[in-house]
């Protein structure tokens, strides 16, 4: 996994704004609908090859493929797993019903469209199996294909998966006698996923919410300590799908929820961080740019990092139409920096992705590619104060 060493490398955490048409195609799949297919597949590779252009116009590091051909971070499983059926009934973030009027407005934004819905996926009515490597092998290759058509002007590419956890949460559990058996049976599954991505020459990167959203939402009415056994549960497990990888090849994205909204009950990152830090990763990507934990920086300045692992603070919004100025982008680098103490074990990145699910974004694309610039530019701005360069 590259470091900063000589500047501030920048990178995001996976998903980029779908086309219109691509994106009426995922939902059509999703929801059972007829679909083409192979115009499915045609518009994906466009997308794709699309998607990384302009990372690199924009100034990023360390890229992907956006995610665009996948109909969401969680529940693209579906399509690479058996054992899936059925509804899933997954409830609202417990900060929302605190806020009448918001969530009445949440509400009314959410249902305005047409989205591959993260709140009805399907459950697991059946076995947890992987059904064959062949869409992930697809994936690498095309990925593998259309960087090739962009040697040398980025520094390193990652892919992204989902974590057991997240999905155990957002595809509930209709077949399982317990939560740690239905996530273990993921992560068994998943590590095919895992393995076929590192082997490709990707940094891997596992998308886990649910290390701390999921306290605001199943863990609402129970104890920080039964939280906290959850993470724990999705650590271990993890570990074991991760066995015989390289951790240095591996980053852990890890956040509270990206949407707007209160977020008044999100966990501490310092209650949490003990069960985080036992994941056998490389990297950890921390929602660090909302206003709800842009101070989390100083719980670097009271703990060390895991030897050798690198830090990707999010210092852009992906909640937000605002466009972050260069300056307070590098600000809130330096900050990151100078609490962890030393400069190349800090990447710079984004709070999360900016659509998660097709067809479920917060901010304008156009908005979203401007925010890179400004966090390429912004990290620019502070490598010339911390390397002289």
């Amino acid at each position: 996994m590259e470091h900063s060493v000589n500047r501030v490398l920048t990178t995001h955490a996976g998903s980029l704004p779908r086309p219109k048409a691509l994106t009426a195609l995922h939902i059509a799949r999703s929801q059972g609908e007829a679909y083409d297919a192979a115009a499915l597949e045609a518009a994906a590779e466009e997308a794709t090859r699309e998607v990384i252009a302009k990372q690199i116009e924009a100034g990023l590091d360390v890229i992907n493929n956006g995610e665009v051909g996948r109909e969401s971070f969680i529940t693209y499983v579906q399509h690479r797993m058996s054992g899936f059926g059925g509804e899933s009934a997954r409830g609202i973030m417990g900060d929302l019903p605190r806020y009448p009027g918001f969530l009445e407005r949440f509400t009314a934004m959410r249902s305005a469209g047409k989205v591959v819905s993260l709140w009805k996926a399907p459950q697991a009515i059946d076995a947890v199996q992987y059904t064959g490597t062949g869409p992930i092998e697809v994936e690498v290759a095309q990925l593998q294909r259309l960087l090739g058509e962009q040697e040398g002007k980025y520094s390193e590419a990652f892919m992204s998966a989902a974590s057991p956890g997240i999905v155990a949460a957002a595809m509930q559990n209709a077949h399982y006698d317990s939560v740690e058996e239905y996530v273990r049976a993921l992560a068994a599954a998943l590590s095919n996923e895992y393995r076929a991505i590192v082997e490709a020459g990707f940094v891997l990167q596992i998308d886990a919410p649910d290390l701390a959203m999921e306290r605001h939402n199943l863990f609402l009415d129970k104890s920080l300590d039964e939280f906290r056994a959850f993470v724990r549960v999705v650590i271990d497990a993890t570990n074991e799908a991760l066995a015989g990888l390289d951790p240095e090849r591996v980053r852990l994205h890890v956040c509270w929820g990206n949407y707007e909204g209160p977020h008044d009950l999100d966990v501490p990152l310092a209650e949490i961080w003990e069960e985080l830090e036992r994941a056998q990763v490389g990297g950890f990507l921390l929602s660090m740019a909302n206003p709800r934990h842009a101070h989390e920086y100083q719980h670097f300045e009271r703990v060390d990092l895991p030897d050798g692992c690198v830090i990707v603070p999010g210092v852009i919004d992906t909640t937000t139409n605002y466009i972050e100025h260069p300056e307070a982008v590098a600000d809130r680098i330096e900050k990151v920096v100078k609490a962890v103490g030393d400069p190349t074990r800090v990447l710079a990145g984004t709070d999360c992705g900016f659509e998660t699910s097709a067809g479920m974004a917060s901010v304008d694309p156009g908005v979203a590619w401007a925010k890179f610039r400004a966090l390429a530019d912004g990290a620019a701005i502070a490598s010339s104060r911390i390397f002289g360069s």
